[in-house]
Order: structure tokens, then C-alpha cells, then sequence
């Protein structure tokens, strides 16, 4: 009978199943099951559980939980690194492959602002704010003054909702409506704003919020 080893070593670790995976590294397929019912058949909902809801679920125990939080927190850091490696930005689908690794499971809000140049070649990254799980507090002022000194001609303003909740709230419109206007009085185009959240993501420019 063949097992996990066997198929990873004769087809490569890409060619095993979600419960497998699971298998290894719970070292149980009772409790690889447990996990996948639990979680509604989502690796990614059971790399966002805590470490308490872990132990819980199948008698997984303190170990096997948190080599779980171990895996997951890996491929998150082999997918923004990968990322990151990125020097060009083409459409807001980029922007999200980006920064959802850094963004996408983090507890509290934060604001981060990509400077381009006329050819859409990032000069810089920067956490721009960072607040609480409901909010956070960007001065458009810092925004556009850091465009200036890069000599950056576009930016993109990115910024998560721990809620989850891929919507646009009434601060987000004033914000991007202030950091707009601001730009705009030095030439400088904001691009996009997109929010990110576990759900999804919002784009200004695709809802056509954007001039």
C-alpha cells in the first residue's frame, strides 16, 4: 500500500491532497480530518486559528498546534518574500499579491504607501500608520511629502481591515479623497487605494471611486 511518504517522494509534496498534508503534519489522519470538518474544508481558515482553537479541535495538543502555526506562518513569509522580489507594478492584482502575506492575518490595522516612478517601477515601500482592530490614523501630509523627496510621480495607498470585511467605510473615502487632492497639487497621481481583509479586497479604481 502506497502511504504519504511514497507519493511525496515518487510525485513531489505538490502532489499531495490538503488531508495529507495535514497528516504529516499532525502525524494523524483522524485528526487531519478533524481539522479540515472543522474548518470548513480551508487550509487557510486553519492557518488563521489561534493556538487555543487549535488544541482543541481533534485532541490536536499544544505540539502538533503549534508546528501547525509554525507551517503556516512559513508559507506566509515564502509567499512575501517572493513578493516582495517584485520591482514593478502593472495592475491592483499585483499590489494584493504584494501585501496580503503581511496584512492579511494581522490582528491590528495598518497603512502602507507604494511610491512609483512614471513607469510604474516601485522606489519604495513604507508603513505610512498603524493603529487598533478598528482604525488607523494616516497624515496625507507625511504621504505626499515622502512622494517628494523619492521624486516618486504615482503612489497606492494599501491598508488591511482586521474585521475581515473587504469594504470601503466612510474614512477610507476621506482619506483617499484628502491624499488625492493633496498629490495632485504636485503632479503626483494616486493610482489605486485597496483594502485587504481575509474576505477579499476592495479597489478605489476598480469601483470607479478614483478620477
Amino acid at each position: 500500500m502506497t502511504t504519504i511518504s511514497d507519493k511525496m517522494a515518487a510525485r513531489g509534496v505538490g502532489a499531495l491532497t490538503d488531508r495529507e498534508l495535514l497528516t504529516l503534519l499532525t502525524e494523524d489522519g483522524q485528526r487531519a480530518d478533524a481539522l479540515l470538518a472543522a474548518c470548513g474544508d480551508s487550509l487557510a481558515r486553519i492557518a488563521g486559528e489561534g493556538e487555543a482553537r487549535l488544541r482543541m479541535i481533534g485532541g490536536l495538543g499544544l505540539r502538533r498546534a503549534r508546528l501547525l502555526l509554525a507551517a503556516a506562518e512559513f508559507g506566509r513569509r515564502a509567499v512575501a518574500e517572493r513578493a516582495a522580489e517584485a520591482d514593478c507594478i502593472a495592475t491592483s492584482d499585483d499590489v494584493v499579491r504584494l501585501f496580503r502575506p503581511q496584512l492579511e492575518q494581522l490582528p491590528h490595522e495598518e497603512c502602507w504607501a507604494v511610491y512609483l516612478t512614471a513607469s510604474n517601477r516601485i522606489i519604495e515601500r513604507q508603513r505610512v500608520s498603524q493603529g487598533g482592530v478598528t482604525g488607523t490614523v494616516v497624515d496625507h501630509r507625511i504621504v505626499v511629502k515622502r512622494a517628494l523627496e523619492l521624486l516618486a510621480t504615482q503612489l497606492i495607498l494599501i491598508h488591511n481591515h482586521p474585521s475581515g470585511t473587504a469594504e470601503a467605510s466612510p474614512q477610507d473615502r476621506a482619506l483617499t479623497e484628502r491624499i488625492a487632492r493633496a498629490a495632485a497639487l504636485f503632479d503626483i497621481r494616486l493610482l489605486d487605494h485597496i483594502v485587504i481583509a481575509r474576505s477579499g479586497d476592495f479597489s478605489f479604481l476598480r469601483a470607479g471611486l478614483l478620477g
